[in-house]
């Protein structure tokens, strides 16, 4: 008899350790089984996404740096064409300064000439004296 209710409790042990733990245990187990399924996969989506970005960031920096050349060189260009323009206009301001320079130097020259000239019978008769000294 003890044998027998020895195997009788040790069943209803068993029956109730896989009803109450093995059971819930086994199911656990197979979830997380899938659930690391699930993440390895989202993972590998994550993967192409993260490609996928990295592509559209490279994208956007080559943009970037096309956008920044093209910027570059309009900014050159704009501060050539202002040098280019204050070259031109001090240019025209000392052509314009040289021309009444060269103005008042012919003026200067007519009135030196006037005034050598008015004073031209003194010069012939200071040149009369010295020859008749000699």
């Amino acid at each position: 008899i003890l044998l027998l209710s020895t195997l009788g409790v040790f069943l209803a042990l068993i029956f109730v350790l896989n009803s109450m733990v093995y059971k819930p245990l086994l199911s656990f187990m197979e979830k997380r089984d899938e659930d690391i399924k699930n993440d390895l996969s989202k993972a590998g989506n994550n993967d192409n996404e993260i490609d996928e970005l990295l592509k559209k960031a490279e994208d956007i920096i080559q943009k970037a740096k096309l956008e920044a050349v093209a910027l570059r060189e309009k900014v050159v260009a704009d501060a050539k064409e202002l040098a280019q323009s204050r070259i031109e206009a001090k240019k025209s301001a000392l052509a314009s300064e040289f021309a009444e320079f060269e103005e008042s130097l012919k003026i200067s020259k007519e009135e030196l000439r006037n005034e050598l000239m008015s004073n031209l019978p003194l010069y012939k008769e200071a040149l009369k004296n010295k020859f008749n000294q000699i």
